[in-house]
């Protein structure tokens, strides 16, 4: 194909390069589909978890476009990449990232900076088989592969002689019935017995619950279990 040659300079600066802009244009844009199809069509299906897809999406297009602008300049890849691994360990102070939600954003990362710095020796037919990989692995194990996924949460209950070993099965029906879940099992945390309250960590599967029932490991530690 022939290159569209227009360059336009504004106090010493390229104010505008055709083939340039067209080009983060149409990489942009094949960074995204591949991105959406990952972070929409497999993650938010399997999870139906909101709070993480504008993370995932925002942080896919900052790496995409920082990446890409920094190997025009000829800036070196292997700092490049040790940036944004570095980025990638470090947890949000605020609260701790699920390893499920660390493991999709170090694949937003990786997808991202493979579309980034694609040179002219790799075709897109390379890239879209690579991209198509990384899909096909996540919806493999999200949805086929790994049948059923089992979700937890936790909650504090009231009745306490129902934690007993022999009211187990009271136990389950119980929460059963007043959280309109299928629970298939329930671990036993921290028990209060000045308030009569006992920590309980319950497991159901997705495909037989409503989907908006979420994970949630907060206020369960490990000194919980004592």
């Amino acid at each position: 194909m022939m290159d569209i040659i227009l360059t336009i300079k504004f106090f010493g600066l390229h104010l505008f390069k055709a083939d340039d802009f067209f080009e983060l244009l149409v990489r942009f844009a094949f960074n995204f589909i591949f991105a959406y199809a990952l972070i929409r069509g497999v993650y938010y299906s399997a999870t139906r978890r909101k709070d993480f897809l504008t993370t995932l999406f925002l942080l896919d297009t900052i790496v995409f476009l920082l990446l890409f602008l920094l190997d025009s300049i000829k800036l070196q890849v292997g700092f490049a990449l040790g940036l944004f691994a570095i980025f990638g360990v470090l947890r949000y102070r605020t609260s701790q990232i699920p390893i499920r939600e660390m493991t999709y954003l170090f694949i937003v990362i990786g997808t991202a900076v493979i579309n980034a710095l694609a040179n002219k020796k790799i075709t897109y037919v390379e890239l879209v088989t690579a991209n198509s990989i990384v899909i096909f692995i996540a919806w493999g194990f999200e949805h086929k592969w790994f049948m059923r996924h089992e979700s937890k949460k936790t909650i504090l209950y009231e009745k306490i002689d129902l934690i007993k070993p022999e009211n187990y099965k009271q136990l389950l029906a119980d929460l059963s019935e007043r959280t309109g879940l299928k629970i298939t099992r329930v671990e036993v945390g921290r028990i209060d017995f000045l308030r009569d309250t006992a920590r309980l960590r319950i497991y159901y599967f997705e495909d037989e619950n409503l989907p908006n029932w979420q994970e949630d490991e907060e206020n369960f530690s490990a000194d919980d279990d004592d």
